[in-house]
């Protein structure tokens, strides 16, 4: 590890087309791995007789001019295998999968990983066979490496099915808040947020000293109002007098419409609506 296998993370800026997978900015996971004669041979039999350089070799679309066939072919069966169970373990054993030949600067010869996913082959990755040249100015000139580079909004797409890579730069809290609090092991599936603006407003209230409260007593009233109206709602305050001990509740909803714009006028309506009843069905006191 270290030196010879190494993983790199960073910030990605370039030109790229203008597509709901393209973005000029991005993150990228970067690996190499680099080995020794001993190791790209160490599982074939009398591999000890193979060389993973040749001094008169050609550069041909399958090898670098200063490698073997043979090693090439190695490094290239244990590239691909690595690159999809990574692909498998994310995206499912049943992933339908092709390698295209293609062209990096830094890779030969090099393949991009695609997987169909809704009925379209998606650019998963791009890989290859590192060029000598890069290797011998690093000082390690006696080995073979591979490498491959993996954006990780466009894996990050898949798995979850979102459908357009600007919505990782949305500062827009229904499309946040279905990944708050989550882990890599629970099950997310993308639910479209409408394209009209959002409308947010407060309510606080003291909470009813006569009965038992729940938060979802606040969220079946608030749907049973404005049903699917109201995208979110969240607790962002909770406070508790010195002197009563009575608490209070502050509740931020977030207001949109699926089909058309919503005025603030229209909320401020139905928010009205939402505090009477909080009066009369909950026995709080709005603040």
């Amino acid at each position: 590890m270290g030196l010879n296998n190494f993983l790199v993370v960073g910030d990605v800026y370039r030109r790229d087309e203008i597509d709901t997978s393209h973005y000029p900015v991005f993150h990228q996971a970067d690996a190499v791995r680099i080995c020794t004669q001993e190791e790209v041979f160490r599982r074939v039999p009398n591999g000890e007789a193979l060389q993973v350089f040749e001094k008169s070799g050609m550069r041909t679309e399958d090898k670098q001019q200063e490698h073997t066939l043979e090693a090439t072919k190695l490094m290239e069966t244990e590239l691909k295998s690595t690159l999809l169970c990574l692909a498998q373990s994310l995206l499912g054993q049943g992933l339908v999968h092709r390698w295209v030949a293609t062209t990096f600067p830094f890779t030969h010869p090099s393949w991009e990983l695609e997987v169909l996913h809704k009925d379209k082959w998606v650019e998963l990755l791009g890989c290859g066979i590192m060029e000598h040249a890069i290797l011998h100015k690093a000082g390690a000139g006696d080995r073979i490496g591979w490498a491959f580079g993996v954006g990780l909004e466009r894996m990050a797409m898949i798995i979850y099915d979102i459908p357009d890579i600007r919505l990782f730069w949305s500062t827009d809290s229904g499309f946040l808040c279905q990944f708050n609090n989550k882990t890599a092991n629970d099950v997310i599936k993308y639910k479209a947020v409408s394209m009209y603006p959002q409308c947010i407003n407060d309510i606080s209230f003291w909470l009813p000293e006569d009965r038992l409260y729940s938060p979802n007593d606040f969220y079946d009233l608030v749907r049973s109002i404005a049903g699917d109206i109201v995208e979110q709602i969240s607790l962002v305050d909770e406070f508790v007098h010195p002197k009563t001990q009575r608490t209070s509740h502050c509740y931020k909803l977030v207001y949109r419409h699926m089909e058309k714009t919503l005025t603030q006028e229209e909320v401020n309506v139905m928010h009205r609506l939402i505090e009477q009843a909080v009066d009369k069905e909950l026995h709080g006191i709005v603040r």
